[in-house]
């Protein structure tokens, strides 16, 4: 055993991808990547921009909601498997009568970004499962 300390920088990892199950769904899951707080607040930074406000005569920074969206999505969601299309009826408005219920929608960044944004319930359980650290930890 070494006599020199271990520095908790070199244990440290900035993100983590598990597969978790979508409570409700038999047979779906999702591929969600777990992000440090630097590794958020990185991703914030890059969908701020800075007006200046001739009120105040300051500058002030807005968030790109959008632009935010789309990084998030990209960043946390990695994949799914088991998304059938009438899971999609109970999760937003779709028509989907011209297709095989049981078929499932592919993951693609776009299916992704559209879900998050159209979606209460799916956003907010990705939103809270990558929130919680314990869902990415061995001592689940």
């Amino acid at each position: 055993m070494s006599d020199s300390p271990v520095s908790l920088a070199s244990l440290m990892t900035p993100s983590k991808t598990v597969k978790i199950d979508f409570p409700g769904y038999s047979g779906m899951s999702v591929d969600l990547c777990y992000l440090a707080r630097e590794e958020l607040l990185k991703l914030r930074k890059k969908c701020l921009s800075t007006k200046f406000d001739r009120k105040t005569r300051q500058p002030e920074e807005t968030l790109d909601e959008d632009k935010f969206l789309i990084e998030y999505c990209e960043a946390v969601i990695k994949g799914w498997s088991g998304l059938k299309y009438r899971y999609l009826e109970e999760l937003l408005l779709v028509d989907v009568s011209s297709l095989d219920s049981d078929d499932e929608l592919v993951y693609t960044k776009d299916n992704a970004e559209l879900l998050m944004k159209n979606s209460s319930p799916f956003d907010t359980w990705v939103t809270e499962t990558v929130g919680d650290l314990e869902n990415f930890t061995s001592n689940k």
